[in-house]
């Protein structure tokens, strides 16, 4: 038989004997699932790694302000003199020690000292700063519980249990059949450690953060945290870099939950809809593979019998292209004689074999006496 495919199966098959199949047919559909599932939740990665280098922008580039810190002190410990200095003694002429009358300088015993200091303790500093203690505990939240969820071994098992009969004619047909699936969760686990892998590279970059020159000496302050409601302040509102870092602190504030968790999914039934009806065509297809045997034999045995004519007429032809005033009875005799001469000389060649093994056998039974 020709190559068969699964559609020609059903092409070849009658009408009559597709529809008697499936009238008479009786079937069972049972399905289990079982599974054990690790949900992670990686968008709060991808929040952090994108908002990280504007934070470093803002610490690189802080806001800052000039505290001015003044004091009256000894004229010989003043740092340095400035307009406001000598504004402030020509108010205060009681801190004028002398005067040269010839020259007209003036000595003091004592004078304004204005000291300048850069200050970084700003309101949009401690916002950055809070922000940067917030991701530190965010990140050390989730990756405990990514640990905890990874510890679940994973699995998802799926069996189907199918039992069908059926009759055709005189034909009883029944057909059991199981599958069973077990998923590898060794893929699932190589997700899980790339992600943890992705986590420690972000806990370093919020090290080299905490690293900055800036950030030491907010922190060396031990600062109040800034709590919520954020306050709009120019800076806030108008820095490209605050706008993305407050759109992170949204977001922390907003996703407390953790999205990762393991789901269980555990399902034991009995199947009357579409597995069903694509279990009873899959028992069709394979009763009219059990047919399609029968006609193989049917059509080998057709087969050599049309190899066997081919040959008796090929043989005849080539009789009557070599003698074509032969008669019909004469070409019966000849065929015949053919035949006789043919069974004799099996016949002829069996006998001889025969003589030849009883003398062997003959000789060997004396050579034993």
């Amino acid at each position: 038989m020709d190559e068969l495919k699964i559609t020609s199966l059903y092409e070849n098959a009658s009408d009559e004997q597709k529809e008697n199949f499936i009238k008479n047919m009786e079937s069972s559909v049972h399905v289990k699932m079982d599974s054990e599932k690790t949900q992670i939740d990686t968008e709060w990665i991808d929040k952090i790694e994108f908002t990280l280098p504007y934070i470093e922008n803002i610490f690189r580039n802080p806001n800052r302000f000039i505290i001015n810190e003044e004091e009256i002190v000894k004229i010989e410990l003043a740092r340095k003199i400035t307009v406001d200095s000598i504004k402030h003694l020509s108010k205060h002429t009681n801190l004028i020690q002398d005067i040269n009358k010839e020259t007209g300088d003036v000595r003091p015993s004592k004078i304004l000292n204005i000291n300048k200091e850069e200050s970084y303790d700003t309101y949009e500093n401690k916002l950055i700063y809070t922000l940067v203690q917030n991701i530190k505990i965010f990140i050390n939240q989730r990756k405990r519980k990514l640990e905890e969820a990874l510890e679940v071994a994973e699995k998802n098992e799926k069996l189907i249990e199918y039992e069908g009969k059926s009759r055709y004619k005189d034909e009883n047909i029944q057909m059991n059949l199981q599958i069973m699936s077990k998923e590898n969760s060794e893929k699932k686990s190589k997700q899980g450690e790339e992600i943890l892998e992705r986590i420690a590279k972000l806990e370093r970059r919020v090290t080299d953060v905490t690293s900055l020159e800036v950030y030491k000496i907010i922190d060396k302050k031990h600062i109040a945290l800034i709590r919520p409601p954020i306050k709009k302040t120019n800076v806030v509102l108008k820095n490209v870099n605050f706008q993305y870092a407050v759109s992170l602190w949204n977001y922390l504030q907003q996703n407390m939950e953790d999205g990762t968790q393991n789901i269980s999914n555990k399902q034991d039934f009995f199947d009357d809809g579409e597995i069903k009806q694509l279990s009873n065509e899959t028992f069709l297809l394979n009763y009219l593979l059990l047919d399609s045997l029968e006609k193989d034999e049917e059509e080998n045995e057709q087969a050599q019998e049309k190899i066997k004519n081919n040959l008796i007429n090929q043989m005849l032809d080539k009789i009557v292209d070599l003698e074509s005033s032969l008669t019909e009875d004469q070409l019966r005799q000849l065929i015949g004689d053919k035949l006789t001469k043919i069974k004799y000389k099996k016949m002829a060649t069996i006998e001889e074999l025969q003589k030849i093994y009883l003398e062997h056998i003959e000789k060997y039974l004396e050579n034993l006496k």
